[in-house]
């Protein structure tokens, strides 16, 4: 099957191929996302964070449910951890939405963040566009839930929801790491639980202290695994994005991604430079070792590199 015309005619398997290829850097899969990407924009990208084991899957799984008795296609996207040998995602949200799978207006994909600088790797983008391209309506990233990779999902995503669950003690731990500033919603899943209410409180509390005039994040109570209070989860994510349409704020994320991304290409393939420099030159090996015995200082070296990569870059990236 071709790929290009798998793509418009939304089948699974050429989407999966083109991930795939795109995961691998292939500049196949590139060239076809680049001869595709005037379809893109369209989908409504939903970011799902928080802490391990809040039931981000459960939520995820869902929300996705409701959307489908709305008869609106689905993407889900679920960023897992990166298996040290062999590169790819080892949670496998694939498994624990199995009976998703079945349904042919759901597409889920496992990735890995695969060593990215950040939490996403450049692949995520790319696979958000790939869905994009066949036309589902929402796509949902769904993140591990620890470190960059939930600060990252406000880079690319319309709408962060932030999955909240009592009893993680210390307070709300997710305070403590920057990434309460983060959220667009506030789901405290798990509801029936002991001190529900007071980390709903504590929600509140800390978006007092943020100082939100023009949008305040909703706090929700939500027990997800028994679907309570996922209908109205869904009615606030819609209301956010009513809001920032017409608060001219969905027109500034949209940009403010584009640049976030543009620079995280740049920044990679001046990475993937520098490597191949090393690899094919003792270059580096030398600046090191004149920076060790104090003959050139980690500022000049770093231009130097800078200039060599500049002068270079065509025969080094061959």
């Amino acid at each position: 099957m071709d790929i290009r015309t798998g793509l418009l005619e939304g089948k699974k398997r050429a989407a999966a191929r083109l991930i795939t290829m795109l995961e691998n850097e292939s500049e196949e899969g590139i060239a076809v996302l680049k001869e595709f990407f005037h379809l893109t924009g369209r989908s409504r990208i939903i970011g799902i964070t928080g802490p391990p084991g809040a039931g981000k899957s459960t939520v995820t799984d869902r929300l996705a449910k409701h959307l489908r008795k709305l008869d609106k296609k689905v993407a889900i996207i679920a960023v897992d951890p990166t298996s040290p040998f062999s590169g790819g995602a080892i949670l496998g949200d694939r498994i624990r939405m199995s009976d998703l799978n079945t349904d042919e207006g759901i597409f889920i994909r496992s990735m890995g963040t695969r060593g990215a600088l950040g939490g996403l790797s450049k692949s995520v983008n790319g696979a958000v566009k790939v869905m994009d391209i066949m036309g589902y309506d929402y796509i949902f990233i769904e993140t591990v839930g620890v470190g960059q990779s939930e600060i990252d999902i406000v880079k690319v995503a319309d709408t962060v929801v932030m999955v909240m669950v009592p009893g993680l003690g210390d307070d709300i731990q997710a305070i403590k790491a920057g990434i309460m500033e983060i959220g667009d919603i506030f789901a405290v899943n798990k509801s029936d639980r002991e001190g529900a209410e007071r980390t709903v409180t504590e929600i509140e509390m800390m978006l007092d202290l943020n100082g939100m005039d023009e949008y305040r994040p909703p706090v929700k109570n939500i027990i997800a695994i028994d679907n309570i209070g996922i209908d109205e989860l869904y009615e606030d994510i819609e209301k956010h994005n009513i809001y920032m349409i017409e608060s001219g704020a969905f027109i500034k994320r949209r940009m403010k991604a584009i640049e976030e991304e543009i620079l995280g290409i740049f920044k990679e393939n001046l990475m993937s430079k520098v490597s191949k420099l090393q690899q094919k030159t003792d270059y580096m090996t030398t600046l090191i070792t004149e920076v060790y015995g104090k003959s050139k200082d980690t500022y000049t070296a770093a231009s130097e590199l800078s200039d060599i990569i500049n002068k270079e870059g065509g025969k080094i990236s061959g």
